[in-house]
């Protein structure tokens, strides 16, 4: 007796659809064996299915038993496939007896006792059935919400296998779990830090808030304890909040690896993510032998902060370098290659030395030398604003005035982004992403500004990137200022940005 049941396999966080082929021979020695690319977790599936269906009351075929996972070329991975094949085996041995299953994706794992745990990616899951025109998905019922922020298929939450069977022989009915209202959840979500608890460095917080206007790359350089980690996460409370488009896409990168928080159905606010200088290259940049995701794909539309730049490993560094440019990472295999989105902004910081702090005379300036060098060149280049953090002096830290707050910065941020929508083709091209061709169109410069810049070239020694990017930072700056001319004080103030081309 054949059987089918529909799944679906990631390919990096593209879902793709599975046939589960549930064979039962009517004679044979009592063998199952599973065969389409499984790893070790979808083999040992066959003895979680016995002890569900056994213990749930359903009886298990003692004879020859196939299940293929088709297309067999796709490597298949996890235990979300024990539900589809518990599914199979059942229809197989006529325990299911209407058609009912082919209206539906089926994932999830089984207990022992039958129960279904949650597994990864059900909202990549949903939107494959959205895509394919099924009529709806079943899932664990701690996968319900998440599945349900696609909206336009039915999600049927289900707590164990004896209520997928019910509700496949019609039974009784399943409520399909409600659609999640997405722009409600984006519009409550929070910030966690404020800049007005950041005493001083008004300057610093001017560079973040050119940065977070135009989607800029920044690095801060100072001494220790002056604040750079702490704006550094008080970033993302002034970019601009999540689409219904960008927490999906946001929400799928997470649930690929089972990293959204518990009891939250969406990404509602922009990742942060901070990794330590110990992390290896497939820990930042993603891969492995079975491709995964790593750092610059879980920062996807948000942030990543790297702490103390020059700690980590040059070979780490120079991973970032096609993130930076591409926005997506492709992880080549023997089998085949993976795309991981990551369009990220770069935050990072760095003290002036190894110790921390900086002193005036040649041998600290001999140190400081040292200690950049080891970040390169072109990295360095691949960064849009470079800007100095100064300790801050007693007197502001005593101060009870508070400086610039989060929400008078953010004002000015959706302010500035709105005209690049207007202007720029819409709202995922933030001024950091214009081509050199749409720099010539919407960022001319007059005589003077050309003036200063080709003198500035010539000075610091800049590249043609930089030339970009000083071009990028003063379209900005102008944004800012609610001007469409760029003007030359809005080009020399992109050039002081470029602070670290001198020592380059």
């Amino acid at each position: 007796m054949l059987a089918q049941v529909h799944s679906f396999v990631l390919q990096g966080i593209e879902p793709a659809a599975c046939e589960v082929e549930v064979d039962v021979a009517d004679s044979g020695l009592a063998k199952t064996t599973i065969v389409g690319l499984p790893d070790a977790a979808v083999k040992e599936s066959t003895e979680r299915v016995r002890s569900a269906m056994v213990n749930s009351g359903y009886p298990f075929p003692m004879s020859r038993l196939l299940v293929n996972l088709a297309p067999a070329d796709n490597r298949k991975e996890g235990p979300s496939f024990d539900l589809p094949i518990a599914v199979g085996l059942l229809l197989a041995g006529q325990s299911i007896t209407t058609r009912r299953h082919q209206q539906y994706l089926f994932a999830g794992e089984l207990a022992l006792d039958g129960r279904l745990r949650p597994v990864h990616g059900a909202i990549n899951l949903a939107m494959l059935a959205r895509r394919l025109g099924r009529r709806g998905v079943i899932v664990p019922v701690d996968n319900a919400d998440e599945a349900s922020v696609v909206g336009g298929v039915e999600v049927i939450p289900a707590d164990a296998l004896s209520s997928v069977v019910g509700f496949l022989n019609e039974q009784f009915d399943i409520e399909p779990h409600p659609d999640i209202d997405v722009d409600a959840l984006l519009g409550s979500a929070s910030t966690e830090v404020d800049f007005g608890d950041v005493r001083g460095q008004e300057a610093a917080k001017r560079a973040l808030l050119i940065a977070a206007a135009g989607g800029h790359n920044l690095l801060m350089i100072g001494p220790q304890g002056t604040g750079k980690t702490m704006m550094a996460r008080a970033l993302p409370g002034i970019l601009p909040p999540l689409s219904r488009e960008e927490a999906l896409e946001v929400t799928r990168i997470y649930s690929s690896v089972g990293q959204i928080p518990k009891g939250q159905p969406l990404m509602t606010r922009r990742p942060v993510r901070a990794p330590h200088h110990t992390a290896s290259s497939v820990a930042v940049v993603g891969g492995g032998a079975i491709p995964r995701p790593g750092e610059v794909s879980l920062a996807h539309h948000g942030v990543l902060f790297l702490d103390e730049m020059p700690e980590f490993p040059r070979t780490v560094l120079e991973t970032l370098r096609q993130p930076l440019e591409d926005g997506m990472v492709v992880v080549a295999r023997a089998h085949g290659a993976v795309q991981f989105p990551s369009r990220f902004m770069l935050v990072a910081a760095l003290n002036p030395t190894a110790k921390g702090s900086k002193t005036a005379d040649e041998a600290g300036q001999r140190q400081m030398d040292k200690y950049l060098a080891r970040i390169s060149g072109p990295l360095i280049d691949r960064i849009d604003l470079h800007v100095e953090v100064p300790s801050v002096p007693h007197r502001q830290l005593m101060s009870k005035a508070k400086g610039t707050d989060s929400a008078t910065l953010r004002a000015q941020v959706l302010a500035c982004r709105k005209v690049q929508t207007q202007r720029n083709g819409g709202p995922l091209k933030p001024n950091s992403a214009l081509t050199g061709r749409e720099l010539d169109r919407l960022a001319p410069l007059d005589a003077a500004s050309q003036e200063l810049l080709r003198q500035a070239m010539s000075e610091l020694g800049l590249s043609a990137r930089a030339y970009d990017k000083v071009r990028r930072v003063a379209r900005t700056l102008a944004d800012l200022d609610n001007t469409e001319a760029i003007g030359i004080h809005h080009v020399a103030e992109a050039v002081t940005y470029r602070l670290l081309d001198r020592q380059m």
